[in-house]
């Protein structure tokens, strides 16, 4: 879901001087992660990505897929964000679907609210567990980044329950004032409550490209 690294986080559009017309951008990216953890759990181990998105005067919506080894995640997304000043406000909805077995469907409500280097994110979902009866879950998340470094504090609530960490560096490799692509590494720990077992700390390589279209 996503979503999922530093350094694939959607960037939201503002509105143009022109009054009569509303920009609309279109962009791909492309990556591959050394490990695809998302929320702190594992997904799988070395996964390919991309994803296409569309922006439009804050609106936004997308389609996100990776390599899950049974199939592929593949995930839609719509939503809108705005900037007042130094603070910034989001709202979305997320629905993420397997071609295989690897998991089942999950359907949330996305809200976010940030201010200069800091961010809070909540996800409100309701996941189909294969027919077994609904489960409802909450994600919270604290973000704060500077200057390309960045940590992250993620807990999950209600039928789901668990905390990770996040701490990592991100940045852009250019030569000759061409960008080649983002890159970002991470150290990652998961307690025992979230991963349903031990603990686990995992150091990821994030390497990605966007392209305008």
């Amino acid at each position: 879901m996503m979503k999922k690294t530093i350094a694939g986080i959607l960037t939201l559009a503002t509105l143009t001087a022109a009054p009569a017309a509303m920009a609309v951008d279109f962009s791909a990216n492309l990556g591959w992660n050394s490990e695809y953890i998302f929320r702190g759990i594992p997904q799988k181990n070395s996964s390919a990505f991309g994803g296409l998105d569309l922006e439009a005067g804050g609106f936004y919506a997308g389609t996100w897929a990776a390599d899950v080894g049974d199939g592929l995640e593949i995930d839609y997304y719509a939503g809108y964000g705005i900037d007042v000043g130094d603070f910034s406000l989001g709202a979305g909805f997320t629905v993420y679907t397997y071609t295989g077995d690897f998991d089942d469907t999950y359907k949330e409500v996305n809200l976010s609210a940030g201010w200069e280097w800091l961010t809070f994110d909540a996800a409100i979902g309701e996941y189909d567990n294969f027919g077994m009866g609904t489960l409802d879950y909450q994600f919270y998340s604290l973000t704060a980044e500077y200057n390309g470094f960045y940590g992250v504090f993620g807990t999950f609530e209600d039928d789901f329950d668990g905390n990770y960490y996040e701490g990592g560096y991100g940045g852009t490799l250019s030569v000759n004032d061409t960008d080649l692509l983002d890159y970002a590494l991470a150290v990652i720990y998961s307690d025992s409550t979230l991963l349903g077992g031990d603990s686990d700390t995992n150091l990821v390589l994030t390497l990605s490209k966007s392209f305008d279209l």
